[in-house]
């Protein structure tokens, strides 16, 4: 059946309503399953050697020894994942990563593992694996690593993009270019320019379950696979690519996911664990502690970052330039090339130019990590945006609204906008109480601008009504946010029935056809349209079953408020069906109903957000706290508002985090100093005021009612808005994230003269 996507104005009943969640129950009594709480019969202990060097060749690995001990049934290297990518460039960064080969690239680089009966037995044989390396020279700082004497990484990465192509092999794996205009004409128009240039450091996504997962091959060539994941179809792929299996006999189940925002959309111990399954002829658990988490599961790309913005002295932006260098770990990325898209995506810009430069340097493969790169492109810009501002003398809040964006605006990116929300957001936040709040001392306000795409993509969804009218929704879409309250408020809202008839669950990928990852705040977005789809096509069903129930033709049934309805006086004898009745009778009008819906999801709608910070700072210790903060952003349709208050509320609170303390330290050593939450300092509750929140609907006209993906936006001005705060409490522009106290005293010395 065809499926209109387009938005229709009209009257919402779920939709829009507050609910409880269906999953609260379980997770607040311990019921819910999460990656370590699965458990198989026999199942081993798995666990993880890994390298204690930045960067080192292995010159040889003997674990005869670990095999020798008692209670190990499996110990594998790279011999035993051999390289099956068939010259698949991004199939071999994964295969790499989950298991060093020639060489190991990064403190933490898993070099061998083992499954053993318990975990005393596989700590024992980790200690047994004899590995001699040739030490190698490393670098893990972005701006050090594109130097000419920088030891290069990959001898067969030679950089992308540039022409002519070069014949050398570098650290700089990409080039990246987008814009339009002349960005000279535009500089040269200007009244006012800043140039500067900006650091943010390397932080993790911080999610409080670590990855974990029970692994199972059988002897007929099947396997089972029970993880943490924010996609299993993609997980389920990239396993079966990578140990050599058919993608039809790997079942990959998702459990519960105790956060991912982005850490969870890449296989890191998965394959290793299949492998030692295989090799033991048992299940194989594995689970990684914490300071496995942070040393080898990918964190965000550390930056370095120059910016160049002119302006008319009426507070025109005539031009605007960018060069992003993004560290990507040891492996090509498209970090840069996000963070360059991303840069000045706020602003209606006749002039703009922006390079995204990909960096090799001895640190963990770089992940996703909510709205990536974009956060600290935002920075950046944004940072400018207000330092500008200040030296026009325009309101930074005036200036913004002045240059935004807005429909048929062309992005800096290429696209010409749709109907967006950056100005709405903007006339919120100036006409928002927080604004004009009176400042106490050593406080200081900032704000900032921040935008992200959004996704759609596959999407597979069943719809099946029971035989006492309530409905179950089959989805693929992993929810990692709410997607399951927010999917059953939908299909309530297309079948006209009440939510708590609809229970929403996440099949595993044998069940269903293929989802794409919860990525690109796609789930929601994505799974609704394939939900509307489908519960359409149930009604066609009962409509049909109705008629055959009443003996009229299927012509004179429509459907409306969740029952079956005779069109015309002369069916005035005929009461309407509902749900309910009609499914007690499929068996004897043609079986089950259910409807299916199998789709790619487009136009995802753009999305926007501003956010205003109060920051106060004690300008002795260079300590600061979070005084108020403010989240104004364009939602589309808030399907469940409680929960789109979350996204906004989460994504700010992490935002405050990485902006204030949040960094990955590493030593002269090229090892991490800082692998656990005692060093690696995330926000607690304490740490935090009440955030506030606004939601707009600007609609989306590319979906039935109007949604917007909600989840990454929120993470993106935080670090600006918090820098340019601190920068107006102190008196002194911060330019390198964290702004942490010994980052502010710097800044107040220096501009002492101290």
């Amino acid at each position: 059946m065809s499926f209109d996507a387009t938005y229709h104005e009209q009257k919402l009943k779920s939709v829009g309503t507050r609910p409880e969640r269906p999953d609260g129950v379980d997770k607040v009594t311990g019921r819910a399953r999460y990656g370590a709480d699965f458990n198989m019969p026999g199942q081993l202990v798995g666990r993880v050697l890994r390298s204690p060097h930045a960067h080192a060749r292995i010159v040889s690995i003997d674990t005869s020894r670990a095999e020798a001990v008692k209670g190990v049934k499996a110990v594998v290297t790279a011999a035993d994942l051999p390289d099956l990518t068939n010259g698949d460039q991004d199939l071999y960064k994964i295969l790499d990563n989950c298991m060093a080969r020639e060489k190991a690239l990064y403190d933490g680089h898993a070099v061998a593992a083992v499954a053993a009966i318990d975990a005393h037995a596989a700590r024992e044989a980790l200690k047994r694996i004899d590995i001699e390396y040739e030490v190698l020279p490393h670098v893990v700082d972005v701006d050090l690593a594109i130097t000419p004497d920088a030891p290069v990484l990959n001898e067969a990465v030679f950089t992308g993009g540039v022409e002519p192509a070069p014949t050398a092999p570098s650290n700089l794996s990409n080039r990246a270019e987008f814009g339009h205009g002349d960005v000279d004409a535009g500089f040269a128009q200007a009244d006012f320019i800043v140039e500067r240039s900006y650091k943010t450091e390397q932080t993790h996504q911080g999610y409080i379950e670590p990855h974990a997962c029970v692994a199972n091959c059988n002897s007929d060539g099947t396997a089972e696979l029970w993880v943490c994941t924010q996609g299993h179809f993609v997980y389920r792929q990239n396993c079966a690519d990578l140990l050599g299996l058919e993608v039809s006999k790997l079942r990959v189940t998702s459990s519960e996911i105790g956060g991912g925002f982005g850490g969870k959309t890449h296989v890191w111990a998965e394959p290793v664990a299949l492998a030692l399954s295989r090799k033991a002829g048992r299940p194989v658990k594995l689970v990684m502690s914490r300071e496995e988490v942070f040393r080898a599961s990918g964190p965000t790309s550390a930056t370095s970052i120059d910016v160049k913005i002119g302006a008319t002295k009426d507070g025109r932006i005539t031009a605007g330039m960018a060069t992003l260098r993004y560290s990507g770990g040891p492996y090509p990325g498209d970090w840069a090339e996000i963070g360059a898209m991303t840069s000045f995506a706020c602003y209606d810009l006749e002039n703009v130019k922006t390079v995204g430069l990909e960096v090799l340097v001895n640190r963990p493969k770089v992940a996703a990590y909510r709205a990536p790169s974009a956060p600290m492109a935002a920075f950046a810009v944004e940072s400018a945006v207000d330092e500008l501002a200040h030296q026009i003398g325009m309101d930074p809040v005036d200036f913004r609204i002045k240059n935004a964006a807005q429909e048929g605006s062309r992005s800096s990116y290429g696209p010409v906008y749709g109907p967006i929300g950056i100005g709405p957001t903007l006339d919120a936040a100036k006409a928002h109480p927080h604004m004009s709040a009176p400042l106490g001392k050593n406080q200081g306000r900032g704000m900032a601008c921040g935008f992200w795409f959004n996704f759609g993509g596959q999407t597979c969804t069943d719809l099946n009504v029971g035989a006492d009218g309530t409905v179950t929704i089959a989805v693929g879409t992993v929810d990692v946010g709410g997607s399951r309250a927010s999917l059953s408020l939908i299909a309530a809202e297309e079948l006209g029935i009440a939510y708590s008839d609809v229970k929403a669950v996440i099949a595993d990928t044998s069940t269903l056809g293929y989802n794409d990852m919860t990525d690109g705040s796609r789930g929601t977005f994505s799974s609704s349209m394939a939900t509307i789809s489908a519960a359409r096509n149930a009604i066609a069903v009962m409509r049909n079953r109705a008629a055959l129930m009443w003996d009229i033709p299927v012509e004179d049934v429509y459907w409306e408020e969740g029952h079956a309805k005779a069109a015309g006086s002369k069916y005035g004898n005929l009461s309407p069906l509902s749900v309910a009745e009609i499914a007690a009778e499929a068996g004897n009008t043609g079986g089950p109903i259910a409807g299916h819906s199998e789709l790619v999801a487009d136009g995802a709608g753009v999305s926007f957000a501003t956010h205003i910070c109060d920051i106060e700072v004690d300008p002795e210790t260079g300590a600061s706290s979070v005084v108020r903060y403010t989240v104004i952003q364009d939602a589309g349709k808030a399907v469940h508002p409680s929960y789109v208050e979350g996204q906004y509320q989460g994504g700010a609170a992490q935002g405050i985090g990485w902006a204030l303390n949040e960094e990955y330290v590493y030593g002269a050593d090229g090892r991490l100093q800082n692998p656990g939450f005692l060093d690696y300092r995330v926000p607690v509750c304490s740490d935090l005021p009440m955030i506030d929140t606004q939601i707009l609907e600007i609609p989306n006209p590319n979906h039935p009612y109007g949604v917007r993906g909600v989840g990454e936006t929120s993470i993106v001005p935080p670090l600006a808005a918090i820098a340019n705060a601190v920068s107006n409490a102190v008196g002194v522009r911060m330019s390198h994230v964290p702004v942490s106290p010994p980052r502010i005293l710097a800044a107040l010395n220096a501009a002492k003269g101290d």
